[in-house]
């Protein structure tokens, strides 16, 4: 049997029927919880209040009408979301009737904001996405150049953060150039212009020193191309420090998050960006005093240092030291002379006790002492042995003074050999 011919033959039963309240209340809850096990809602959230068991109580409201509505404890525990009076909100969930008050509510098993509710639900869903990737840490935040040169400024050119932004800048100091990027701050198209406006500064080398982020104060959805994803990762991604004045000093957007530097305001960002003219003539002053304090140490140090060089010997007398070696070439020469004569005297000794040697050992030493010494002729071979001789040989006889031709006439063989008186 269908819950259609059931439900009909109740309520045609109900025309003959008493129901107490009890009955009654259970039949429409059965009713509403058939006929709507699922329905999706719009409306303003009013009378919150959360339970002592956790469980959340609140009303849905919208100029015609009111649905009282319940979140239990286990899905109001994760909601990413401030659920606060006030908030509009899309709800989906199931239709209950709670008997003892014999009401109808809606049991809520999803909600979410609606309208710029769920655009700030999505926002800080991002800045949780991009805070998890690091892009807000301080540690990757560089300091401002103390000194920059030159400054390009993302905004809009009819602004009025412009117009502060510059009137501060020529105050504080004018030694700096200004490069002026024109974007739309604000509406459809904007966040696309600002972050193609850090492509085109990247893309091309223009000696930036820093790059300044600003506009005026507004209304959170004036700021909301500054919280734009492709805004954010573009000034996170500069490799120029980046300085963010968007707003008032109660605005806060992801690109501020996301910047090396936040300012309050475009003239707060002037005075981050460059000093101030006192600021520079006060360095500069404390410059030359330290200038001059090191030249008078370098002075002092380089007149001790001449005036200690200057009383040395070699300075006071400088042919002393020229006699002083004169002195010690003589003192060489002397003593190169007697050593060359005490060696020319030893190879003098040497040489005629060489000769003497010599002498003793010549053959004409030995015939000087009434000798003769006997040569086969003309060979002139000396002869030792008469039995090197045969009769009729002729030999050479070499005496002291000359020698003499004669013929063998006999060989006498002695067994002993003839030895002089």
């Amino acid at each position: 049997m269908s819950d259609e011919y059931i439900f009909q033959s109740q309520l045609f039963d109900s025309q003959s029927h008493v129901f107490t309240v009890s009955e009654l209340t259970i039949l429409i809850k059965e009713v509403l919880e058939n006929i709507f096990p699922s329905v999706a809602v719009i409306g303003e959230v009013a009378d919150l209040s959360v339970a002592r068991s956790g469980h959340c109580y609140l009303t849905l409201k919208d100029e015609g009408a009111q649905l009282p509505a319940v979140i239990w404890r286990s899905y109001r525990e994760r909601l990413t979301f401030d659920l606060h009076d006030g908030l509009q909100v899309f709800c989906r969930g199931r239709l209950d009737v709670y008997p003892p008050h014999g009401r109808y509510q809606l049991i809520v098993e999803e909600i979410e904001p609606s309208g710029w509710g769920a655009k700030e639900l999505a926002l800080r869903r991002l800045k949780e996405r991009l805070a998890r990737e690091g892009l807000f840490d301080a540690a990757r935040k560089r300091p401002l150049p103390r000194w920059p040169r030159r400054i390009a400024v993302i905004t809009s050119p009819t602004g009025a953060a412009i117009h502060d932004f510059l009137t501060a800048l020529r105050g504080r100091f004018r030694a700096v150039d200004v490069l002026i990027i024109p974007v739309k701050v604000q509406g459809e198209g904007a966040a696309e212009e600002i972050a193609e406006a850090f492509q085109w500064l990247e893309k091309y080398d223009w000696n930036l020193d820093v790059i300044v982020l600003t506009r005026g104060g507004g209304s959170i959805e004036d700021l909301w191309a500054f919280n734009e994803e492709s805004v954010v990762r573009a000034v996170a991604s500069s490799r120029i420090p980046v300085v963010s004045a968007v707003g008032h000093e109660i605005d806060v957007t992801l690109a501020d998050l996301a910047a090396d530097v936040r300012a309050l305001t475009p003239t707060d960002a002037a005075s981050k960006v460059v000093p101030s003219q006192e600021e520079l003539e006060a360095v500069l002053t404390g410059y030359a005093i330290r200038l001059r304090s090191h030249l008078n140490l370098r002075l002092k140090a380089v007149r001790t240092q001449v005036e200690a060089l200057a009383s040395r010997p070699v300075f006071r007398f400088p042919k002393e030291l020229v006699h002083s070696r004169s002195q010690r070439i003589d003192e060489w020469e002397r003593r190169l002379d007697q050593a060359a004569g005490r060696l020319l005297e030893r190879n003098r000794m040497a040489l005629n006790s060489a000769a003497a040697r010599l002498e003793s050992l010549s053959p004409l030493g030995v015939l000087s002492r009434g000798y003769s010494m006997t040569l086969t002729h003309p060979e002139g071979r000396l002869v030792r042995e008469a039995a090197s001789l045969s009769p009729g040989s002729v030999v050479q006889t070499r005496l002291h003074r000359g020698s003499f031709l004669s013929r063998v006439e006999e060989i006498h063989e002695d067994s002993e050999s003839v030895r002089p008186d």
